[in-house]
C-alpha cells in the first residue's frame, strides 16, 4: 500500500483498529515476566486466535505483536541480536491471521530510554535501533506502520525517520498524553500534530493513558490543524483493582457509545487500548454504521514549533518577533566562547530575548575557526532543553542546516532558501524531508534585484519549485530584502512594495531584518522603528530584531492594535502591564550585576550545568560558607523549579536539567561541607525504589530517583522487573524508611499489591509510595499504599511527608 492509497482508504470509510494485545495474551496463558514477542513465537496459535477474533469483530487493521520488538527492549531478555528474525516472524504470523481480510500494521513503540540531551542515547543511535526493527517487519510483509504510545516527541521523530528512510509505506504516529493534555516530556497535542505531520506522518493521533471522554478533547484540539487523518485508541476508562486483578471501569457497550462522537470530532482511524477486547471493537464497528469520515483538509495557517510550544503567525495576526542576538557577528565575547565550546552567552541571549518578548530565536553560529556544523547541532540541542521557543536555523551552509534539522525536535524555520542553484538543488529537498518552513530570499545567482517586480518573479519561481515538494504558500515566508537607505533611499520603498504584494496579492507571510535598513546612520533605532511601522501597515508578518529595544517592541505592540491584528488589544495590555518603565532601559538587574549567590540560584533555575561549578568556586572564594550556598541558593532554587513544574511552567526537560545542575553543585560542595552535629546524629532517610515484577519500564522511576537524591534522600534503585521477595529483602537489609514502587502496565500494577501484602506478612514497618501511568490515589488506597505521586516532584513532596510520619512513629 502506498500513501495515496492509504489516504483514499481512510477518507472513504472509518478504519477500525484492533484492541489490547497484552491482556488478551495473559488471558490465554502468557505468564508475567516473560518476553511477549518470544512467547508468541513459541505459541503462534495464540496470537492468531486473538487477531482473528479482532478481525471477526470488525478490525480493518491489526497490529503485529511487536510493541517491545526493538533491540533495546529485546535485549532485556537477551534477544537483541535476534531483532530482525523476531519481527519478521511476528509480522508473518499476523499476515497469516489476516488472511487477506484486513491490513497488517507493523507495531513500533518506545525503547524506554531518552535521547540526548534529556537522556544518554544519541539521536542517530535511536534511528538505527528502529531501522533494525523496521527491516524485520518489512521482511515479514506488513502493509503499513504504526508508531504508538510514544511519550517523547524526539523519540517519535527518530522512529518516523527510521520508517521513512527504509520504505515508502504509510506510517501513523500515536502519542500518549496525560490529563494536562501533554506528553511525559511536555509536548501538547497541537505541537505534536504539527511536528509529526510536517515530518511526513500519514496519520497522527493518541492512544493509551486516558479513556474515551478525555481523548475526545485531545482530538478536538488537533482537528483544526490536521492536514492528515487523525487516529484514536482510548483505554476502557480507568483501571481499578477487583479481587486481586486489574479491571477497567467502562464496559464494551459504553465504550462503543463514544464512536459517533469520535467520528464527529474528526477521527478517521479508531480502536481500543488497555482494557479493551474483541467485544469492545465489535461495539466500535457497530457504532460506525454508515457514518462518513470527516475531510482532513484544514484551513491554511503558518506555524513553527519546538518540542513544547507552537507559534502561529501570518497575515492578520500579530507580528512575530524573531530574536536576532544569537549571532557572533560583532560580538567578541560570543565568538571567544564559541571557539572554546562554552555556552554562557548563548544561554544569556536566549533567555533575555524570550523575557523581552521574542517569539522565535534565530540561531546563527557561523564564524571562522570553528566546526560550524558541530556547534550548530550542540546549540540546537542546548536550546531545546532550556527554553520553549521555536528556532530559526540560520546558516549559508546546506550541510549545517541539514544536520540541525535532523535533530531539531519540532518544526523549524530555515533562514533561508533563494533562487541560487545550490540552495534550490540541495536545500529545498532537505527542508521538505524534515517538514521545515523556510524564508524565501528573493535573490538569484545574478545577485539582488533592485526592483520589487524583479523580486516578485523570483518569489513565484522558487514557490513553483517548492510546490512540487508539497509546500503551500502558508509554509513560506518571503524576506523583503531591505537594503540600507544610507546608500540608496529607494531601497526601503522597494521592500515595502514587495511586502504589500506578498500579503495582498500573492498571499504569503513576509519578514525583514530591521537592522539592515539603518546601517551607516546615527540614532539607528528611530529608522528601524519607523520602517517597521510602515512595513506592518503593508502586511509584514515577522521581524528579525533585538527584542531588548523597548522602542521597537512598544511600537510593534501599538501597530498590532491599530492594524486589528491584536484582538481586543489583549497582547498590548498584557505587555504594558508587565512593563514597568517603557522606553527607560532594563527593568531587572542584568546577569553580570547580580551577586554570585543570585547567579547560583539562576544557574539551577535555568539548568546551567556548565556554569554552576565556576559560580560555586567563586562564592567560596568570596568567603560564602558552603552550607549557606546549599541552604540559601541551591535548595530554594530547586524548590522554585518544583513549583514551576507544578504550575506547568516547566516540564520534564527543564526539571531534569535543573536536577542535574543541582547534582553538579553538590558534587563541587561535598568535600567542603561539614555536617552539623544534629545532622550527624540523625540517620539519613533511606528510600528503596523499584519497577515491579514483569514490568521493564523504568523511565519514570529513574527520574524520581534523581529528584529524591537531589533533595537529600538516600536512594537505592533496584532496577526493573524486580520480584516482591527481593524488594522486601533489600528493604529490610537496607533499613528502608520508604519503598517506592513503579508500574507502567495494567498487567503488572497488581504486583504492587503483592509487595505490600508480603511486607505486612513479614511485619516490615516502612512506608510505601507508588507511581506510574496506570495507577492513581484510589489504587494506592485499595492496595494499602501510603501514598501516590503522579510525577517526580510530587514524589519528593510525598517522601518528605512520609519521612515525617516515619520519624513520629519511631519517637
Amino acid at each position: 500500500m502506498n500513501t495515496a492509497q492509504f489516504k483514499e482508504l481512510v477518507s472513504q470509510k472509518i478504519q477500525i483498529l484492533d484492541g489490547a494485545t497484552g491482556t488478551e495474551l495473559q488471558k490465554r496463558g502468557m505468564p508475567t515476566g516473560v518476553c511477549p514477542e518470544q512467547w508468541v513465537i513459541e505459541n503462534p496459535d495464540t496470537i492468531k486466535q486473538i487477531q482473528k477474533a479482532y478481525i471477526h469483530a470488525g478490525s480493518n487493521i491489526i497490529y503485529t505483536c511487536t510493541f517491545g520488538g526493538n533491540p533495546i527492549k529485546l535485549e532485556e531478555f537477551g534477544l537483541g541480536d535476534r531483532t530482525f528474525e523476531i519481527n519478521r516472524k511476528l509480522a508473518q504470523l499476523s499476515r497469516e491471521a489476516a488472511d487477506g481480510k484486513c491490513l497488517v500494521a507493523g507495531d513500533i513503540a518506545s525503547t524506554g530510554r531518552f535521547i540526548k540531551p534529556l537522556g544518554d542515547m544519541p539521536f542517530e543511535v535511536c534511528v538505527d535501533i528502529y531501522k533494525e526493527q523496521v527491516r524485520g517487519l518489512l521482511a515479514g510483509g506488513v502493509d503499513l506502520f504504526v508508531i504508538e504510545t510514544m511519550l517523547d516527541i524526539q523519540e517519535a521523530r527518530a522512529a518516523l525517520l527510521a520508517v521513512k528512510e527504509c520504505c515508502d509505506l504509510p506510517v501513523c504516529v500515536s502519542m500518549s498524553f496525560d490529563e494536562s493534555m501533554r506528553t511525559l516530556t511536555g509536548t501538547d497535542s497541537v505541537t505534536a500534530l504539527i511536528t509529526l505531520q510536517s515530518l511526513g506522518a500519514d496519520a497522527v493521533g493518541c492512544n493509551c493513558s486516558t479513556g474515551p471522554e478525555h481523548m475526545l478533547e485531545i482530538i478536538a484540539q488537533m482537528k483544526p490543524y490536521a492536514r492528515v487523518p487523525l487516529m484514536a485508541k482510548p483505554n476502557a476508562g480507568l483501571p481499578r483493582l477487583s479481587n486481586g486483578a486489574t479491571v477497567f471501569d467502562m464496559g464494551a457497550e459504553e465504550f462503543g457509545s463514544f464512536t459517533s462522537r469520535f467520528i464527529q470530532a474528526g477521527v478517521n482511524l479508531l480502536g481500543g487500548c488497555c482494557g479493551t477486547s474483541p467485544e469492545y471493537i465489535r461495539e466500535l464497528d457497530k457504532g460506525c454504521g454508515n457514518l462518513i469520515p470527516q475531510n482532513f483538509v484544514c484551513s491554511q495557517y503558518s506555524a513553527v514549533s519546538s518540542s513544547r510550544k507552537t507559534v502561529f503567525f501570518g497575515i492578520n495576526k500579530p507580528v512575530a518577533v524573531v530574536g536576532e542576538r544569537i549571532n557572533p557577528t560583532g560580538k567578541k565575547k560570543l565568538q571567544a566562547e564559541l571557539k572554546e565550546g562554552s555556552t554562557n552567552e548563548i544561554r544569556r541571549f536566549a533567555l533575555e530575548q524570550l523575557e523581552k518578548g521574542a517569539h522565535i530565536l534565530d540561531v546563527n553560529v557561523g564564524m571562522p575557526g570553528i566546526d560550524e556544523k558541530e556547534v550548530m547541532v550542540n546549540t540546537v540541542s542546548l536550546l531545546g532543553s532550556i527554553c520553549d521557543a521555536p528556532l530559526c536555523l540560520d546558516s549559508s551552509s546546506p550541510e549545517v542546516l541539514e544536520a540541525a534539522l535532523r535533530i531539531y525536535p519540532g518544526r523549524a524555520l530555515i533562514n533561508s532558501i533563494s533562487q541560487e542553484k545550490v540552495k534550490l538543488d540541495r536545500l529545498l529537498p532537505v527542508a521538505a524531508k524534515y517538514g521545515a518552513m523556510f524564508i524565501l530570499l528573493p535573490l538569484s545567482d545574478e545577485g539582488v534585484p533592485e526592483k520589487a517586480v524583479q523580486r516578485q518573479a523570483i518569489v513565484q519561481e522558487v514557490y513553483k519549485q517548492a510546490a512540487t515538494y508539497g509546500y503551500q504558500k502558508s509554509d513560506i515566508v518571503v524576506d523583503g530584502l531591505v537594503m540600507t537607505v544610507s546608500s540608496n533611499q529607494e531601497a526601503a520603498l522597494e521592500t515595502l512594495k514587495l511586502i504589500e504584494w506578498c500579503s495582498r496579492e500573492f498571499g504569503c507571510g513576509t519578514i525583514v531584518g530591521l537592522s539592515n535598513v539603518s546601517f551607516g546612520l546615527p540614532e539607528r533605532s528611530w529608522v528601524n522603528a519607523a520602517f517597521m511601522s510602515m512595513a506592518i501597515a503593508k502586511g509584514l508578518t515577522m521581524a528579525i530584531a533585538n527584542p531588548s529595544s523597548d522602542l521597537l517592541m512598544c511600537i510593534k505592540m501599538a501597530c498590532d492594535v491599530i492594524m486589528k491584528n491584536d484582538i481586543n488589544s489583549r497582547n498590548y495590555i498584557s505587555y504594558f502591564n508587565n512593563l514597568d518603565k517603557p522606553l527607560q532601559g532594563e527593568n531587572e538587574k542584568r546577569a553580570d550585576e547580580k551577586k554570585t549567590g543570585e547567579r547560583i540560584f539562576d544557574a539551577v533555575l535555568n539548568g546551567d550545568n556548565e556554569g554552576i561549578g565556576r559560580l560555586i568556586e567563586k562564592a567560596v572564594e568570596e568567603k560564602t560558607a558552603p552550607q549557606d550556598i546549599v541552604d540559601l541558593y541551591l535548595i530554594p532554587a530547586i524548590n522554585q523549579v518544583g513549583k514551576f513544574f507544578d504550575e506547568k511552567k516547566y516540564f520534564l526537560p527543564q526539571l531534569i536539567q535543573s536536577a542535574e545542575t543541582m547534582k553538579t553543585g553538590f558534587t563541587f560542595l561535598e568535600p567542603m561541607l561539614k555536617q552539623k552535629k544534629e545532622k550527624e546524629e540523625k540517620a539519613d532517610i533511606v528510600i528503596v525504589i523499584a519497577t515491579v515484577k514483569g514490568d521493564i519500564h523504568d523511565i519514570g522511576k529513574n527520574i524520581v530517583g534523581l529528584m529524591l537524591r537531589n533533595y537529600g534522600f538516600k536512594v537505592y534503585d533496584l532496577g526493573k522487573d524486580v520480584s516482591a521477595e527481593r524488594i522486601i529483602e533489600e528493604a529490610r537489609e537496607l533499613k528502608a524508611h520508604i519503598v517506592g514502587l513503579s508500574a507502567l502496565m495494567t498487567t503488572t500494577m497488581v504486583e504492587m499489591k503483592e509487595v505490600i501484602k508480603l511486607a505486612k506478612e513479614q511485619s516490615l514497618s516502612c512506608k510505601f509510595m507508588i507511581g506510574g501511568a496506570v495507577v492513581d490515589d484510589d489504587y494506592a488506597t485499595a492496595i494499602g499504599a501510603d501514598g501516590y505521586s503522579r510525577d517526580a516532584y510530587e514524589a519528593v513532596k510525598l517522601a518528605k511527608k512520609l519521612s515525617i510520619q516515619e520519624d513520629a512513629q519511631h519517637n
